[in-house]
């Protein structure tokens, strides 16, 4: 997937990874989501996958106080305060990473479908502003992070109250109760991506330039010769 981001163009990439299911979230609300039921066949994957792209000269940010998601929320913000970057694209498809979003410029690419979200296709998607993703999460729960949402409140009515109101602390008193308001800012908490991750300091640091001189090998030891001459051939345009 990396290789094929290489070849559409990309010039700079890193890539996230959890070292560990858990983080800081987990004290804030224990239903948080952890590493128990993983499959192990899975969990073994992640320290070869590390290796694998180290080895392919791509920039790997292993996290573990923060999450892969914060990675690339910070990995963002810092490439978008640099002018001379044109475009910043986000690979993923979770739906938290849409708060990132910045107009055309930060936009979100689902892998699975090939959709491109920029501004506007967020809000078409969930009703509301990239910014206010994490009060709209807050609102209606993200059951793959482990956290329900307020009871009651489904996409459309959290979205109707977002846009007549604002962010959940703006919310009127007579909106939501005491306790749920409590709950709403935890959970929104809980939704707020760290921008402030240091992960590199300039831009220039992730661009990709070629592979290790251990690439070959681990091709072969993962049986895919081709990866090699794809990537031969990516580094040969990039010095073009």
């Amino acid at each position: 997937m990396i290789v094929k981001m290489i070849e559409d163009g990309a010039t700079h990439v890193g890539v996230a990874t959890d070292h560990v299911i858990e983080s800081f979230r987990n004290s804030l609300w224990p239903d948080y989501k952890t590493g128990t039921g993983l499959e192990p066949a899975l969990l073994a994957q992640f320290h070869p996958l590390e290796e694998a792209l180290t080895a392919m000269g791509v920039v790997v940010w292993p996290m573990v106080e923060l999450e892969a998601d914060d990675a690339l929320a910070s990995a963002a913000h810092i490439a978008a305060e640099d002018d001379r970057v044109q475009k910043v694209c986000i690979w993923t498809p979770d739906k938290d990473l849409a708060q990132c979003v910045v107009g055309n410029r930060v936009v979100q690419v689902d892998r699975r479908s090939g959709q491109i979200r920029d501004e506007d296709r967020v809000r078409a998607k969930y009703g509301v502003l990239p910014m206010f993703i994490p009060d709209y999460l807050a609102l209606v729960g993200d059951a793959s992070d482990g956290y329900p949402g307020l009871p009651g409140l489904g996409p459309k009515t959290a979205a109707a109250l977002i846009n007549r109101y604002g962010a959940i602390e703006q919310f009127p008193v007579a909106v939501l109760n005491q306790q749920n308001v409590e709950r709403a800012l935890l959970f929104k908490n809980l939704a707020t991506l760290r921008i402030d991750a240091p992960l590199f300091k300039n831009v220039d640091d992730l661009r990709w330039s070629g592979p290790r001189s251990s690439f070959a090998e681990l091709a072969k030891k993962i049986d895919d010769a081709r990866l090699v001459t794809r990537v031969a051939h990516l580094q040969a345009r990039s010095m073009s």
